[in-house]
């Protein structure tokens, strides 16, 4: 049952941290009239400007993370990035708190070796090879079993942060002292990943229903540059045996974690071998271009099964369709956008500007959505299109 926002009769969503993509999930919980909470580090990040109530505090703060659960009560705590003491929400779903999509998934999927071991040693999914180090001489040998090239990043991070490519011997400690600097949280372990050479890399974002059914979107193609997301496209076409192996890879570990809502489960395709790389427990970065490209975008897939509400099929209603990010280049606190109208002037294309209050290099500050004939047309037009819109830094 559903209620009045600011009501005796509201349900109440508290989002624990409040980007872009908690920004989408705000706007379409108000749509089915939920009361929403945004909680970041950082005061006016973007789900807050659109949020009923906001609130800045240390989300690795367990005092802290407390007091605004208590003063709010709130029926779902969706956890949206990886800066959160997850160790806490295992005793807030102990006390009947609903973490979504729970604090088992939560804490699992927040922190690479977790994930890694559940997906390779429980699971038996096809993986890269890996190891995991804490120390540098660990980091040494594991990077010796390896092999060179390998991929480096922190056990928790996001976004790319701490991950580095080793490409010769000269590289060892500086991945390794890159690793921790951007490591989230107070651990010094890293995982050390055989380098796939793959075909492409997808994101199949799979939706576990309330009563356990499965669904999925078609795959998002995408490519990352260190780590971290610069376009996306949908359909990414493979055949019927490889887009099989995919779900099954996805379903298996999604039904494994449990709960309510969206998964972006990262996957590389090599011929036809299907290989497990991560899984976010949340709306995927990647999957912006389900603003322009499906019936119901994954933030809308989020919080219908985050409610138990029902999702009919879920189908891409464009034949291809693509987002491409705008980037910041500098530290600024005074930012502002030109070139908008004129990226605006593509036929069948939206542009969504996130507004972060500040900027710093390589920060996504907004993203440009088109459609096309074909995946191709459609990256090329927002690619084109982020290209007409400017950063103006005003110090």
């Amino acid at each position: 049952m559903l209620g009045t926002p600011l009501s005796d009769t509201s349900k109440k969503l508290m989002l624990l941290g409040s980007g872009e993509l908690g920004k989408e999930v705000i706007i379409e919980a108000q749509r089915l009239g939920v009361e929403t909470i945004a909680i970041d580090r950082y005061e006016n990040a973007p789900a807050m400007q659109v949020s009923h109530h906001s609130r800045t505090i240390n989300m690795q703060d367990e005092n802290e993370l407390r007091k605004v659960v208590e003063e709010f009560q709130p029926d779902y705590i969706v956890p949206e990035i990886e800066a959160i003491n997850t160790e806490f929400l295992l005793e807030l779903e102990k006390e009947g708190f609903n973490i979504i999509p729970t604090a088992r998934t939560t804490n699992l999927t927040m922190d690479r070796e977790g994930i890694r071991r559940l997906a390779a040693e429980e699971l038996s999914l096809p993986t890269a090879k890996f190891e995991f180090a804490e120390t540098l001489e660990e980091f040494k040998t594991g990077v010796k079993k390896i092999g060179i090239p390998c991929v480096v990043k922190p056990i928790q991070s996001s976004s790319g942060h701490g991950q580095s490519t080793v490409k010769t011997e000269d590289d060892i400690v500086k991945a390794w002292n890159f690793a921790l600097e951007d490591s989230r949280g107070d651990s010094t372990k890293v995982i050390i990943e055989e380098f796939i050479k793959f075909d492409s890399e997808i994101t199949l974002l799979t939706v576990r229903e309330k009563s356990g059914d499965i669904k999925f979107c078609d795959p998002i193609g995408h490519i990352q540059v260190s780590g971290d997301y610069r376009e996306s496209w949908q359909p990414q076409l493979y055949s019927n045996d490889v887009m099989i192996k995919c779900q099954e890879v996805a379903h298996s570990i999604v039904d494994n974690l449990g709960g309510t809502g969206i998964f972006g489960c990262e996957l590389f395709i090599r011929g036809d071998e299907v290989l497990f790389s991560e899984i976010s427990p949340r709306p995927h970065d990647t999957g912006m271009v389900t603003l322009i490209s499906q019936n119901m975008t994954e933030f809308e897939l989020h919080v219908r099964a985050i409610l138990g509400l029902p999702i009919p099929e879920i189908k891409t209603i464009v034949k291809g369709a693509a987002s491409h990010v705008v980037l910041a280049d500098r530290d600024s606190d005074k930012i502002s956008f030109s070139g908008v109208e004129e990226a605006l002037k593509t036929p069948n294309s939206s542009v969504r500007i996130f507004g972060k209050p500040t900027s710093r290099p390589h920060r996504r500050m907004g993203v440009c959505l088109a459609t096309g004939e074909n995946t191709d047309d459609a990256r090329q037009k927002a690619e084109n299109m982020s290209k007409k819109i400017s950063i103006i830094y005003k110090n």
